[in-house]
């Protein structure tokens, strides 16, 4: 798992990286087709239940599954990306939400929640926790500063599959199985976070999931391995901001 999330996290930081006003989603789309071949993977949603594109690009309102085409980025847009490769038969599974040149205070403070959000939650991924200990970590932080998490989207469990058991729900569900986190499980935790309300609705081309009033979204994951003690994010280059194990 260790070189597949290294992978996804060289191509999620090269993507950002190419971001800029003007450019089409496509464009990005193709970029990051070429980053992942570049590095000998191949893209894990290219194809999965019939996705067509490489990285999933949502923009402004769009919560996740955005689809490329030749929509042009414009300066204070939000884009959110996420990147899954499949490298020597295992996934590595990361997103992150980047402003467009620029963005609103508004923007920025949703973003910023949102990523803290991941890493509240990433800190109850030790053993002996539930899966609802995650949740509630998240869904308190980000109800707690004012917004909305979503509830038709969830993190998952992942490994030689995209979407492996446990799901991993960023709000407390009394219906889902509240799983055990023992050493060894490797987890997508990605709070997908409204500035509105919660609720969703798929625009016709049947993927692409927009906020419902219409409201910013904004969309941050990492894989992280539960191990004997702390939690090891198996995506990320950066120092994180907590104390957390990260290699």
């Amino acid at each position: 798992m260790r070189p597949a999330c290294a992978v996804a996290s060289m191509v999620l930081e090269e993507v950002a990286a190419f971001i800029q006003p003007g450019v089409t989603t496509r464009e990005v789309d193709c970029y990051a087709a070429s980053r992942i071949k570049h590095y000998g993977a191949r893209s894990a949603f290219f194809g999965y239940r019939k996705y067509p594109c490489n990285i999933c690009i949502s923009v402004n309102d769009e919560v996740v599954h955005g689809l490329a085409n030749d929509r042009r980025l414009q300066f204070g847009d939000i884009a959110s990306l996420d990147v899954g490769v499949v490298y020597n038969g295992f996934i590595g599974d990361t997103a992150r939400t980047v402003a467009v040149g620029g963005c609103s205070l508004e923007a920025q403070r949703l973003m910023d929640v949102t990523e803290r959000a991941l890493y509240v939650g990433i800190a109850q991924a030790v053993p002996g926790n539930r899966v609802s200990d995650i949740s509630r970590a998240v869904q308190n932080y980000v109800e707690g500063n004012g917004f909305s998490v979503v509830r038709e989207f969830v993190g998952h469990g992942v490994g030689r599959s995209v979407h492996e058991e446990p799901q991993v729900p960023n709000y407390v569900d009394s219906k889902a199985q509240d799983h055990r986190l023992l050493p060894s499980m490797t987890l997508a935790i990605e709070p997908m976070v409204n500035a509105g309300g919660p609720a969703v609705k798929i625009l016709k081309d049947g993927w692409t999931a927009v906020t419902q009033d219409g409201s910013l979204s904004a969309h941050f994951e990492h894989t992280v391995l539960v191990t004997g003690s702390e939690p090891e994010i198996l995506t990320c280059l950066e120092k994180m901001p907590s104390k957390l194990k990260v290699r």
